[in-house]
């Protein structure tokens, strides 16, 4: 079985895919030995370990090399945040997103979020955007490789549901393999969205909305926590690189 066939599995189990998100190789080879089944990077947790605020402002080239160095070194399958291509030029995307597969990933993350300015993509270029992806990847030996189309609805809009179902709905249609929407925690609208699109669908850790057994119920089959885990850690080398300057004490690093 190859990765690409054994990530596409791990979202067909009866269990929900419970996704570690990783942003560099140690956290990676860590949330690895842990248990994950997979691991998906995290393009603002990445940024963040590069000094950086998330929204595509570091180099492409840059974020591959750290997903390639992830990929090269765990056993599990790996899906690659690549935010909304690195470029506004469709058939430079579509290049990222051959790279990106080229280095062994098993799938991308790609939202349909502006970069340069507020808003979304238009529907009929995103699906286009889709379409070509797939197109692509089909015709250079990445059949069934998994398109995870992320929609901002939920970050962008007032009253996201009609417009996230019309537009996921489409993007299916267009060649994603599941859906991922950040934001949506109302339990009435998941159940409605994973019942109406076709495909898996992914929901984010967020406050209230942790148990990734409930969302088992209400038809989630991939959850994830983004870059929840990689801020925890920043904030804990914060606050102990602060106490240990206060006290001019490193008693702390020793503590269980």
């Amino acid at each position: 079985m190859t990765t690409i066939q054994e990530f596409n599995k791990l979202h067909s189990s009866t269990e929900p895919l419970f996704l570690g998100n990783a942003w560099d190789l140690i956290s990676a080879l860590t949330l690895e030995k842990a248990g994950f089944k997979a691991i998906g990077t995290t393009s603002w947790g990445i940024a963040n370990s590069l000094g950086y605020a998330d929204g595509e402002l570091i180099d492409f080239e840059k974020h591959l090399e750290i997903i390639k160095i992830i990929t090269d070194n765990v056993k599990i399958p790996v899906s690659a945040d690549i935010e909304a291509g690195y470029s506004e030029d469709i058939d430079r995307i579509v290049n990222h997103v051959l790279r990106t597969a080229d280095i062994g990933v098993a799938g991308i993350n790609i939202e349909d979020s502006l970069k340069k300015q507020q808003g979304l993509r238009e529907l009929k270029d995103h699906c286009n955007l889709l379409t070509k992806i797939r197109t692509a990847l089909d015709q250079n030996g990445f059949k069934d490789f998994y398109i995870n189309a992320r929609t901002d609805t939920y970050l962008q809009m007032e009253n996201p549901l009609l417009e996230t179902i019309n537009r996921t709905r489409a993007y299916v249609e267009s060649g994603a393999s599941g859906i991922f929407i950040p934001g949506l925690i109302k339990e009435d609208e998941i159940k409605e969205i994973a019942f109406l699109i076709g495909a898996p669908l992914n929901i984010l850790s967020l406050p209230g909305l942790t148990n990734c057994n409930k969302l088992k119920d209400i038809g989630v089959k991939r959850f994830s926590f983004g870059n929840a885990l990689s801020d925890k850690v920043i904030a804990f080398l914060e606050k102990n690189a602060t106490q240990m300057l206060d006290l001019k004490d490193t008693s702390l690093l020793y503590e269980d």
